[in-house]
């Protein structure tokens, strides 16, 4: 199915149109660059240093979201704070397209109808092992885990070899 949406995708003849941004690029550099080139900690939430030892605000979201102060060494700071950096020539976006926070369930729920993709059920119960009983597909055609519908992406013979490559997964 995949590779016969594929197929027809491939012969579309898109025509893409992008308006120029109404500030300019200097505008779009600048939105963009809050968001991609962003450190793990605002120097408005750094409160002081003393005494090796650095005082910062926080949010507590168990709690309502209330804003807290935090003390920490000096070592232990930094320990933390270079946990949010990533190597060089990495680039931090989260997430973009039909994943960006604010479309992201109804940009989901097109791309589920495009693919012609039934829609999950948020609130429906989660299915424990033992009663996966209720689902009518055949038991070779379940997960044995929440009872859901298995999709076969290939099947090998014994001591035959998958094709090369068997999954390109581009994300």
């Amino acid at each position: 199915t995949f590779n016969r949406k594929l197929a027809e995708v491939r012969r579309v003849d898109w025509v893409v149109y992008a308006k120029p941004p109404f500030g300019g690029p200097r505008q779009v550099l600048a939105y963009l660059g809050r968001y991609t080139h962003r450190v793990a900690i605002a120097s408005s939430r750094l409160i002081s240093m003393t005494d090796d030892r650095v005082a910062f605000r926080w949010r507590d979201y168990r709690h309502g979201g209330r804003t807290k102060i935090m003390t920490l060494d000096a070592h232990e700071f930094i320990r933390r704070f270079l946990l949010h950096t990533l190597p060089g020539s990495f680039h931090r976006i989260r997430h973009y397209g039909f994943l960006a926070n604010r479309h992201r369930a109804a940009r989901i729920e097109l791309c589920r109808k495009l693919l012609a993709s039934p829609i999950q059920q948020a609130d429906a119960p989660k299915v424990e092992c033992d009663a996966v009983t209720a689902v009518s597909l055949p038991v070779a055609r379940r997960c044995p885990c929440c009872g859901g519908p298995m999709v076969t992406l290939g099947i090998w013979r014994c001591g035959q070899a998958p094709t090369s490559p068997f999954w390109n997964d581009t994300s």
